[in-house]
């Protein structure tokens, strides 16, 4: 649906008018395009105190396209090294780097702070980098102009390669929806890439609830990045699911995922296995506790987190998941925050987050694979569509961006988890909300 809003703010009377009123100023997000698969403008690299890391982060920083610079008039994108900031006064070292340059971003631009876990024996350092996290959460929300801020955490030792493919990731017009994050890396080393262009080549994936909306969008990114697409939803929607299907080459599987022969129909449509594996399907049943039978409860928890526990851990104890694969689940804004109406959403939703983060150190260690999430918080579809107008107002403008974010925002988000240089990302929920003014 159009955001008749945003249009307004881009033409002269719309600036004037609500900059005069003091509403929400909302820039087009620029998203990838094959004309324009990249930020314009060079890269600057700074450096908050002692790094133990500067040459090697540097040389990662040119892997990613752009051109470094340790000074630029106006650059895209600006990474801060502050993975030597140990105190609280080594803060105003963090202040000093980033004071005099940050109105200079451009439009649409990056900002990646890199620091460290807050250590557990040193309690000056732990302050100084939780410190970076409101730091960053704060600048998000000032950026303005379609600008974006991420803190990014290297683990102690780690070589910055591990780093190459999320930034890459975001500092790249792929993660325009996606600010305010916290991502934590493990020390596990990437996969090579051949093609960075077509990461996903020789590599099957397969994405329930991809018959339209987001999952078909998955689906989409995942074909355009190389992979050979499996896409599976309900049988009622088995017209969109092969229109979907023939229009990525990919195949068709119109399959119930909470039937319990599931798993064994999805590794029968995976002869040689899986190395992504994307859970997209979900249903809303919404209804306040007071007034929800136990039927719509029931069936939000089935579709929605049951039947993925049951199937993930069908798939990874048949090994039809690869070693090196990639699970991705979809949580949800409303599984951080709550919603009213959505106990049986949220629940669902919030669990999805508990998997992730107690299987993916364990699905590493024991099958070599990652299990991630995406959170996804106000996005443009058929069903924010039907949701009352002052609803899906409030929706569109509660977050930095000011704006509602697209299908595509996901399924960029989860085609970079799917990556095989992506290993070092484990166990890691990331919002794709536009930093919503909502939870944590």
């Amino acid at each position: 649906m159009a955001d008749r809003y945003l249009h307004l703010t881009g033409t002269a009377p719309g600036r004037f008018l609500t900059r005069r009123l003091g509403l929400p100023q909302p820039v087009p997000l620029r998203r990838w395009s094959r004309e324009a698969p990249g930020l314009d403008g060079p890269l600057l690299h700074l450096t908050a105190g002692e790094s133990a890391i500067g040459g090697e982060l540097a040389k990662v920083l040119a892997a990613t396209g752009l051109p470094v610079e340790l000074r630029a008039a106006r650059p895209a994108g600006i990474v801060l090294d502050a993975t030597g900031v140990a105190s609280a006064r080594g803060l105003a070292q963090v202040h000093a780097a980033l004071h005099p340059v940050v109105r200079s971003l451009a439009p649409g631009g990056r900002i990646v702070v890199i620091g460290a876990p807050p250590s557990s024996e040193d309690h000056h350092q732990a302050a100084a980098q939780q410190a970076l996290e409101g730091f960053v959460r704060s600048l998000g929300k000032e950026a303005g102009r379609g600008s974006t801020a991420q803190l990014l955490r290297l683990p102690a030792g780690a070589a910055p390669t591990v780093a190459e493919s999320t930034l890459r990731f975001l500092l790249s017009p792929r993660s325009a929806y996606v600010s305010g994050q916290v991502i934590e890396l493990t020390a596990a080393a990437p996969e090579p890439v051949a093609d960075p262009d077509a990461p996903l080549a020789g590599r099957t994936a397969l994405v329930t609830g991809a018959a339209r909306g987001i999952g078909a969008s998955v689906a989409s990114v995942l074909a355009r990045d190389g992979a050979r697409v499996v896409v599976l939803d309900v049988p009622g929607a088995q017209n969109d699911l092969v229109r979907t299907a023939d229009r990525l080459g990919a195949t068709a599987l119109p399959l119930d995922i909470t039937a319990p022969d599931a798993a064994a129909r999805i590794a029968a449509a995976a002869p040689d296995g899986l190395d992504v594996l994307v859970h997209n399907a979900g249903i809303t049943r919404d209804r306040r506790l007071a007034n929800m039978p136990a039927e719509r409860w029931a069936q939000v928890v089935e579709v929605n987190l049951d039947s993925v526990l049951r199937t993930t851990d069908e798939l990874l104890a048949s090994g039809t998941v690869n070693r090196g694969g990639r699970i991705v689940a979809t949580a949800s804004i409303a599984g951080i925050a709550g919603n009213d109406g959505q106990t049986n959403y949220a629940a669902s939703k919030a669990g999805i987050i508990g998997l992730v983060r107690s299987l993916g150190p364990r699905a590493a260690a024991e099958h070599g694979v990652t299990v991630n999430a995406v959170a996804p918080g106000f996005i443009e579809t058929k069903m924010t569509a039907a949701v009352p107008f002052l609803i899906r107002e409030a929706g569109r403008r509660m977050n930095s961006l000011s704006q509602g974010g697209l299908p595509v925002d996901v399924a960029e988000t989860v085609a970079w988890f799917a990556q095989p240089g992506s290993a070092a990302v484990n166990g890691q929920v990331l919002r794709v909300c536009g930093q919503s003014l909502l939870g944590a």
